[in-house]
């Protein structure tokens, strides 16, 4: 991910990683910006003019460039970490054949989770 261009400096930032559309490349500079490191984005082609005049552009990757003293906390940060599987089973309830205490189990579940 991040082999492609690494340490290439352009507008007083070095390069961490490329987005495959507009879409990406907002999460990853929203996700960047919320811990604090600031990015610009590197169109290439007619990205920039795509973006302007469709609101968004899928044609073209764009490159996402960090302050250098950044570029390792903004590698771990957009790192993807895998998620263990839910304990939610993907079949649906039938709420009508539960009981009233397996009802209020399941309430009572969700509850706690919105507690902590």
């Amino acid at each position: 991910m991040f082999d492609k261009n690494d340490q290439k400096e352009w507008r007083d930032g070095v390069y961490l990683c490329t987005a495959k559309n507009s879409f990406e490349a907002d999460i990853l500079e929203s996700k960047l910006r919320s811990e604090g490191i600031p990015s610009i984005k590197k169109y290439k082609g007619a990205s920039n003019f795509l973006e302007i005049f469709m609101g968004s552009n899928s044609a073209f990757p764009i490159d996402i460039y960090v302050p250098k003293d950044t570029l390792e906390d903004a590698k771990n940060i957009i790192i993807a970490v895998p998620l263990p599987e839910d304990e939610i089973s993907g079949e649906p309830v039938d709420f009508d054949s539960l009981t009233e205490e397996e009802l209020d189990e399941l309430i009572g579940q969700g509850e706690d989770e919105t507690e902590e």
